[in-house]
C-alpha cells in the first residue's frame, strides 16, 4: 500500500490546535490513531486531507468549521426544570454531563447557565464554530488493522488480558 484510499486502515499520529495555538488533542505518547478509511470514525475534513498521503508523509492543514465540527447552532441549547435532573446529580457551571438519548446513544452537553430552578444545557459539540489546525503524519497503511486501542483512549492493548499494561498513565474505567 502506498497511498492512503478508502477502504484501507490507516495510522497517524496528530495534532490539533485552535486559531489561538492552543492543543486540544494529540497522539503524543500515545499510539498513532488509527481508522478504517470511509468508515466514518473521523470528521470529513480530516478524512478528506488524508486520501492520496503517503507512508511517513507529514501535513499541515486547516479545517474550517463547515469541515470539521460544523458551526454552532442556538437550537441546540436546551433549558430542563432541575426537577428533571436525577437524584444525586448536582450540576455545575461549566460541567459535562452525558446525555441518554431515545436511541441509547451518550450526548455531552456542558452545563452554561443554572438556577435555583433550571439548568442551560449546550449540546453543541464543543470545537463547534472553531477552525481546527491538525499536523499529521501517516505512520501506516494496511488491509488489516494492526492494533486494537481500548475504549478509554489510553492507546493500550487491552483485549488480550483485560488490563492495562500502563495502569498509571490510565484513568479508572480503563480496560
Amino acid at each position: 500500500m502506498e497511498k492512503v484510499e478508502k477502504n484501507l486502515y490507516v495510522s497517524v499520529h496528530y495534532k490539533g490546535s485552535l486559531s489561538n495555538g492552543e492543543v486540544f488533542d494529540s497522539s503524543e505518547g500515545r499510539m498513532p490513531l488509527e481508522v478504517l478509511m470511509g468508515g466514518g470514525q473521523l470528521i470529513k475534513g480530516f478524512e478528506d486531507s488524508l486520501v492520496g498521503m503517503s507512508l511517513k508523509e507529514k501535513k499541515t492543514f486547516t479545517l474550517a468549521p463547515e469541515d470539521a465540527y460544523g458551526q454552532r447552532n442556538d437550537n441546540l441549547i436546551h433549558n430542563f426544570p432541575l426537577s428533571d435532573v436525577p437524584p444525586g446529580v448536582i450540576p455545575e457551571l461549566g460541567q459535562i454531563i452525558g446525555l441518554q438519548m431515545p436511541d441509547g446513544r451518550q450526548v455531552p452537553a456542558q452545563v452554561v447557565q443554572v438556577d435555583n430552578k433550571n439548568v442551560v444545557l449546550d449540546l453543541n459539540h464543543p470545537l463547534a464554530g472553531q477552525a481546527l489546525t491538525f499536523d499529521i503524519e501517516v505512520v501506516g497503511i494496511s488491509n488489516t488493522p494492526t492494533h486494537v486501542q481500548s475504549d478509554c483512549g489510553c492507546g493500550c492493548d487491552c483485549s488480550s488480558s483485560g488490563n492495562c499494561s500502563d495502569e498509571e498513565n490510565c484513568g479508572e474505567g480503563c480496560c
